[in-house]
């Protein structure tokens, strides 16, 4: 498992972080990056509700003309005609006016929520990194938010349309008919429990589907990643079987998700078609008398209570209500798996959110330094010194690192370090060598607070790290790993990234330390050669020049080398270790490093062996001591 996973994993694909309810008002909060556009869009949907209905509503006068004969009053019967034309003119303009607002609206929408999420991911420890694949973190950005996109983009404007549609129908049915009002009340009481117990199985399932959505994606990238060592060892076999595996439960939990999802149509669909009925049947039984025929109700209930008999043109108006409430809950019942999947998404996108930061509870600043008058004073220009800010007082920065009896664990279960205590003096060169395993990278990452320890103290000039901001320590700190990582761009781009305001020259002066001026001046068009997919138009060792080219330029006080020259040949190696020297003296130096060759200069030298250090010293000194650094420098042992 990987370092920290165990704790992020749980919270971000555990137990639900809201409710639906509350997990929808939170999304809505993000339409303050729009709310002009979202006030004019209700005001469409109110527009488009009114008109379109109100167009219905007036059939029955329509019908009434025609009862009485259009010769009547066919001035009234054009004028109907017209008025309804316009109805249904400005129901189409504001629709459209109301998409297209709401296009916008959700463009800015999912601009501020990808911000929030991206700056989250910044904030987040490398434990969290750890603990979740390139695809599911990639998952966040592609399936939860494109979910969460056609919630706001078409599911809530549908929704919009169809709520204050159905608003709008029960006010103009209840001055129609009493009995049909009665009907739709009844008929929306039925559609409410029937969606609330869809509702639950639904939104249970499609949680777990968009889990595994992330897991196939990230199966996915790491298969693509190592494409390379999966054709190596003929194992395409077993990666088709691990994704199949994969596939198929989440082509199960879809199914399931789908399928109460989509029992949603056809009871909406049967149940209006049910009140349809009904509604014929009781409009047939109340039907008011024809003129004329008055007599017929006369001592009659009906006769006491004329209300609830419903004329003809308001029968015909009330049926059409009925269908357009059918509709509309149809288009309700449509929109309820994309509604459910943005829920899920967006549960996912805020358990993001609200993962807990990298804790800083450092208040030791690093500033730029120069001495005025025989005293150390604070200055805004690079002076190429620099000191710790400490409550006002300016410690220099000297490059001095201690450990004092550290323990640690990634998990609290396994101890990776045993008390370990070391010191670097300023400027020396430490080296650490060792097995796999044995605790050498841990060292420098707790260094960088990449990690905190569990027991003993670790001091940077004498101030524990615990109280130095970690971007001021970070920033001190200069690291070449063994896994370069180069960024879309120049070459002098990614050589900058390790100081952003260095310039061209000092770009050129720092590549020449690294011995990468050379092949970089013959590349198709030097500095300005574009890298591609991680550098992959380079070799690896070519790679690995430029990152240390990227440490040169920060010229920081400190420098950790993680296998540097790892995947370099040991004929540059040679070239190389020249600029090193320039680049390392003044320095404090930790080296890591397998090749015993690049250690052998080193100050000190300590030798790891599960988390314990078992042997320090010079090269010569631990040579003389015969012992698990003598066996490696003779051969008698390898580091594995």
């Amino acid at each position: 498992m990987p370092p920290g996973g165990g704790s992020f994993n749980s919270k971000m694909g555990g137990k639900s972080a809201e409710k639906p309810l509350k997990t929808l008002m939170r999304l809505f909060r993000y339409f303050k990056h729009c709310t002009g556009l979202l006030i004019v869009a209700i005001l469409s949907v109110l527009a488009y509700s009114f008109a379109s209905n109100y167009a219905v509503f007036k059939t029955q006068d329509l019908v009434k003309v025609l009862e009485a004969g259009v010769g009547a009053d066919m001035a009234r019967y054009v004028a109907l005609l017209i008025g309804m034309a316009i109805l249904y003119a400005i129901a189409a303009f504001t629709n459209f006016l109301l998409n297209r607002l709401m296009l916008s609206c959700s463009a800015r929408v999912m601009c501020a929520l990808r911000k929030d999420m991206f700056e989250k991911m910044q904030s987040l420890p490398i434990a969290f990194f750890d603990g979740h694949t390139h695809g599911e973190l990639m998952s966040y950005y592609t399936n939860d938010t494109e979910a969460v996109n056609e919630l706001l983009h078409h599911s809530i404007t549908q929704m919009l349309i169809s709520v204050s549609s159905l608003a709008f129908i029960f006010g103009l049915v209840a001055s129609l008919s009493l009995p049909v009002i009665f009907i739709m009340v009844c008929m929306g009481i039925t559609v409410f429990f029937v969606m609330r117990v869809v509702t639950r199985q639904s939104r249970k399932n499609f949680k777990k589907q968009m889990r595994e959505l992330a897991a196939v994606n990230g199966y996915i990238e790491e298969m693509m990643e190592g494409q390379k060592v999966v054709k190596v060892f003929t194992h395409e076999e077993t990666a088709k079987a691990g994704f199949k595996v994969h596939n198929d439960e989440l082509c199960k939990v879809a199914t399931d998700a789908n399928t109460f999802a989509s029992i949603v149509g056809p009871l909406m669909n049967n149940i209006s078609h049910i009140f349809y009925a009904i509604t014929c049947t009781v409009g047939v039984l109340l039907a008011a008398p024809v003129p004329g025929e008055e007599f017929l109700m006369e001592g009659t209930f009906f006769a006491r209570h004329p209300a609830l008999l419903v004329e003809g043109s308001a029968l015909i108006a009330s049926l059409q209500f009925v269908r357009q409430v059918s509709n509309r809950i149809s288009q309700i019942s449509q929109q309820f798996t994309s509604i459910l999947l943005a829920l899920a998404g967006a549960e996912r996108i805020f358990a993001l959110i609200d993962t807990p930061a990298e804790v800083d509870e450092g208040t030791v600043t690093l500033v730029n330094a120069e001495e005025r008058d025989g005293a150390l004073v604070e200055t805004d220009r690079r002076t190429g010194r620099w000191a710790w800010k400490r409550s006002g007082e300016l410690i220099p920065l000297r490059g001095e690192v201690r450990f004092t009896d550290v323990d640690f664990s990634y998990d609290g279960k396994k101890q990776v370090l045993s008390d370990v205590t070391l010191y670097a003096h300023p400027g020396q060169k430490i080296a650490f060598v060792g097995s796999t395993g044995a605790g050498k990278t841990t060292i420098t990452n707790l260094i960088n607070r990449f990690y905190d320890i569990a027991d003993g103290t670790i001091t940077y000039d004498g101030i524990p790290v615990r109280e130095i901001q970690k971007s001021a320590l970070r920033s001190s700190l200069g690291m070449v790993l063994q896994d370069t990582h180069l960024f879309s761009g120049t070459v002098m781009e990614n050589i900058r990234y390790g100081r952003l305001d260095a310039t061209d020259e000092e770009c050129v002066q720092a590549a020449k330390i690294a011995n990468a001026d050379f092949f970089i001046s013959h590349l198709p068009e030097g500095y300005s050669t574009q890298l591609v997919a991680d550098g992959a138009n380079l070799s690896q060792g070519q790679r690995q020049l430029i990152a240390i080219a990227r440490a040169a330029v920060s010229d920081p006080p400190v420098l950790i080398l993680d296998e540097a020259t790892s995947s370099i040949d040991t004929r540059t190696e040679k070239h190389i270790e020249r600029g090193m020297d320039a680049l390392m003296k003044g320095r404090t130096v930790f080296v890591i490093a397998h090749r015993l060759s690049t250690v052998r200069n080193s100050d000190c030298i300590m030798v790891l062996e599960n988390g314990r250090i078992i042997e320090r010293g010079d090269h010569d000194a631990l040579l003389a001591q015969k012992g698990k650094y003598y066996e490696l420098c003779t051969g008698t042992s390898e580091l594995s």
